[in-house]
């Protein structure tokens, strides 16, 4: 007689049942027999049904089970242990090595998934993880981890051929999408930091800029740091260089923002033989227009496209849920204009003393914040502001709501034009992996380093650790659990250790909770039965306690 588990899910939904079974032959056939259904019990009555069971010749003894051994729990063990067999699926472990250096370098990796922090930090997780013991590290402190970023910014290059050489044997890969950001830095003597334009939104901060090469699948390739005052189409040079060199992709097709690929860098891929898809401007549209290339009634829901001289191809959309965004917040700014005009009137008659040549430079001041001085003019006739809509200009300025042109030189048999528009859009990808890089997950910033090799390596280890989290968002996608959360669950999944007495102590794992057991269960993680533990222990050499006293 046993308890059978099973777990099902239905749309969207873990469903468990607990049924009390008995095995029997007939004609050496082995069948199963249902005596009753359980699944109303709680865990502990199953568990308890389940230990009785097992100990059913000798009841007597159960209740002296406790008395004779000590549970202690021990480190945390479910989280280290998922991370790292997520790592060696997609084969980060063995693109990193198994020499110390490969260990530790993958220790920093998993650290940042784990827990986005410095050097020290990673020292102290490693603490209270199993961390040494799942990766077969010896003892190391935050000076080690500071010199391995040294090997792997050594290293990187290779690591990153070693993980697309495995993507391109069964297709091969052109298509790549690139984009650029920006992350602030402390201090000033960081070899690769300078002033440039500053997204980050911290005034006074030296920068570094990160550019991010990925795959048409939106799977990271490569990342390169560059100095903070390098413009975002120079960094792309670099990229074209690196995929045929380094890669050996000689059919490419570069997927960039109308910022990254602009007409000096189209004619330098065009020179190497190398195709783009990339998107232009409001006012080379308007220009565009004037010159007859397109008409405005092409722009419609449904893709138009246009066969421009020299191959040229334009993708043409209006796209009409960001037409009525752009035509609300318009309208927006206008009210607030209104509302402002009418407050500085008030002023006026108020006070008759108040500078009204004054309140007119601010709000023309205001409306060209606003982008509104095309259509609006502001007057002042005796103490009087006066907001004037030029009916035209406001109709000319509502034109291309919503509208939007992707721009290729790729022939309609190499990709029909809702190609170049999907390809376009996988540029989120990008954008949504820097969200996570800067400031969802793994939060690359602000960075404290001075090295130049000390400064490209963190961004490596957040692009492999990157990998990590979008392979677990993808198991993790039915559950209503972010990455963090889930992760975060699997920590508190410890060893746990026995010790009986009169006999030497060992390890066991716990059965998890049904919570970790399902997100175990989606990600392919299969827990061991039982794990030993080496007894390495790390420790930090900065004490936080000797820092207090001071």
């Amino acid at each position: 007689m046993y308890v059978d588990t099973s777990h099902i899910t239905r749309g969207g939904k873990t469903y468990t049942r607990h049924l009390l079974r008995a095995s029997y032959r007939v004609h050496g056939r082995v069948l199963h027999r249902t005596i009753a259904n359980v699944s109303q019990c709680s865990a502990a009555e199953i568990e308890a049904l389940r230990l009785a069971l097992r100990h059913k010749e000798s009841l007597e003894h159960l209740g002296t089970i406790q008395d004779a051994i000590t549970l202690k729990q021990g480190l945390s063990f479910g989280a280290v242990w998922t991370v790292y067999h997520v790592a060696r699926r997609l084969g980060i472990e063995q693109a990193l090595g198994t020499t110390r250096d490969g260990k530790l370098a993958l220790w920093q990796v998993i650290a940042r998934v784990l827990d986005q922090g410095s050097r020290l930090s990673a020292v102290r997780l490693a603490m209270s993880h199993a961390a040494c013991d799942v990766l077969g590290l010896g003892p190391f402190d935050e000076d080690a981890l500071y010199e391995n970023l040294d090997w792997l910014a050594g290293a990187q290059a290779s690591v990153e051929d070693k993980l697309f050489v495995p993507r391109t044997k069964n297709k091969p890969v052109s298509l790549f999408l690139y984009d650029v950001t920006r992350s602030y830095l402390e201090g000033t003597h960081n070899a690769l930091a300078a002033f440039g334009y500053n997204r980050d939104g911290k005034k006074g901060k030296m920068q570094i800029v990160i550019g991010l090469l990925c795959d048409e699948d939106g799977h990271p390739v490569s990342i390169e740091v560059f100095p903070g005052h390098t413009p975002d189409p120079h960094t792309l040079a670099a990229q074209v260089a690196k995929l045929k060199a380094r890669f050996g992709v000689h059919a490419i097709t570069f997927v960039g923002d109308r910022g990254m690929i602009k007409s000096q860098q189209i004619e330098d891929l065009t020179k190497q033989g190398c195709h783009y898809i990339t998107a232009i401007t409001k006012p080379q549209i308007a220009q565009l227009l004037r010159t007859g290339t397109f008409q405005l009634d092409l722009f419609e829901q449904e893709l138009a496209e246009v066969l421009a001289d020299e191959g040229v191809r334009y993708v043409l959309r209006r796209n009409p849920v960001r037409a009525q965004e752009v035509r609300e917040a318009r309208h927006a700014k206008l009210a607030t204009l209104q509302a402002l005009v009418a407050k500085h009137n008030h002023s006026l008659t108020e006070h008759p003393r108040a500078d009204a040549q004054g309140a007119l430079q601010k709000l023309v001041a205001r409306a060209t914040t606003l982008r509104l001085s095309d259509w609006v003019e502001l007057t002042l006739v005796e103490r009087t502001l006066t907001l004037t809509i030029n009916e035209d200009a406001q109709t000319e300025a509502a034109k291309l709501d919503g509208c939007y042109v992707l721009k290729t030189d790729l022939t309609p048999a190499q990709a029909p034009k809702e190609l170049v528009h999907d390809r376009y859009k996988d540029l989120a990808s990008v954008e949504q992996a820097f969200r996570a890089c800067k400031t969802v997950h793994l939060e690359v910033r602000p960075i404290f380093l001075r090295l130049e090799a000390r400064t490209r390596a963190p961004a490596f280890v957040v692009m492999l650790a990157y990998q990590i989290i979008r392979y677990l968002a993808s198991c993790w996608n039915a559950f209503d659990v972010t990455v963090e959360e889930g992760l975060h669950a699997l920590t508190t999944l410890c060893l746990v250790e026995v010790s009986p007495h009169n006999a030497p102590s060992y390890h066991c794992i716990p059965t998890p909770r049904d919570a970790i057991a399902r997100l175990l269960h989606s990600a392919d993680i299969k827990l061991p039965k039982a794990f030993s533990l080496s007894g390495v222990r790390v420790s930090t050499k900065k004490k936080l306690q000797s820092e207090r006293l001071h």
